[in-house]
């Protein structure tokens, strides 16, 4: 884990991902609740940004993952099919 006052550049990086997760994730809820014809595509899209965030996160968290761990730690879940 980052600590923050020994790496405050990464912890500033790490903090901010999660915040633009949580007001993304905060902005989805609000669309699926308050949009009437919000579908499957806006959700994959919404979800997919929200997940960005979160995997930047957690990529961010740790600076002492070996080569193998780093990349799986930050592959695409294998359930999700990413847009574009």
């Amino acid at each position: 884990m980052i600590d923050k006052k020994l790496q405050p550049v990464e912890w500033a990086a790490f903090m901010y991902e999660l915040e633009d997760a949580r007001e993304h994730l905060g902005s989805l809820i609000k669309d699926i609740e308050q949009t009437p014809d919000y579908d499957e595509g806006d959700l994959r899209i919404d979800l997919g940004h929200v997940y960005a965030h979160l995997n930047r996160a957690w990529r961010r968290s740790s600076n002492a993952l070996a080569d193998d761990a780093w990349e799986s730690a930050s592959r695409f879940p294998d359930d999700l099919t990413p847009i574009g």
